[in-house]
């Protein structure tokens, strides 16, 4: 796969890379568009190396070689991504990300009872830079960063969330969950101890995305459940 100016490798992800074998989940398809499910564990997008060669992107053109990236999901979240089939598409679809036209959701489930049931987290985020790729909240520094939650049921033990980025950091719903106190179950880099190694995964899914299709701008929403 040839890398374009657009799509950058992914940083150093941190630890022993053995992406799932499993086949392309595809939601949709037409003229413009591709819409997949993602599997936790595999890149977006290749990184350095002849190791991390195998990402999304990759497999995604080996089906629908005229695919072009949008957005990324990281290497351990799940769920839905749209590529664009088109030049047109990825500039329609590259605006609408860049001007949060796009809309999210995420499935989470996270340490402990969170509390209230509702609420917004507004803190802004930057490079932790002696400890990358982890990201922190930086009141100085940071750019703006805006998540809103929404428990769906929880327990002394977890919590079962919704969460909707207002904002598209890198690492923005882990950083944020964590500086509310409850980490993001199976996270390698912000959960500690049980909360981190008593989960096969990271317990966080992108579960709907919701844009203006690129021929004709009517609005389209596509979903991929959790599978947690």
């Amino acid at each position: 796969m040839t890398r374009t100016p657009d799509t950058p490798p992914e940083p150093d992800i941190g630890s022993a890379y053995d992406p799932p074998q499993t086949p392309l989940s595809v939601i949709h398809d037409d003229h413009e568009i591709l819409i997949v499910d993602k599997p936790s564990g595999l890149l977006s997008v290749p990184g350095k190396g002849a190791h991390l060669a195998d990402c999304l992107l990759g497999r995604v053109q080996e089906a629908f070689p005229t695919a072009l990236l949008v957005h990324r999901l990281d290497r351990d979240t799940s769920g839905v991504m749209v590529f664009a089939l088109t030049p047109h598409a990825q500039r329609h679809l590259g605006l609408q990300f860049e001007k949060r036209q796009t809309r999210k959701t995420y499935v989470a489930r996270v340490a402990g009872r969170l509390e209230p049931a509702t609420g917004t987290v507004d803190l802004p985020i930057a490079v932790d830079w002696p400890n990358r790729p982890r990201q922190r909240v930086d009141h100085e520094n940071g750019r703006p960063a805006v998540t809103d939650w929404r428990v769906v049921r929880a327990n002394d033990a977890e919590s079962r969330v919704r969460l909707s980025p207002k904002t598209g950091r890198s690492h923005q719903l882990r950083v944020h969950m964590l500086a509310l106190g409850h980490p993001i179950l199976g996270d390698p880099f912000y959960a500690e101890g049980p909360a981190r190694d008593d989960h096969p995964r990271l317990m966080l899914h992108s579960e709907t995305l919701q844009f203006r299709h690129p021929d004709g701008g009517k609005g389209v929403r596509f979903s991929a459940r959790a599978p947690f």
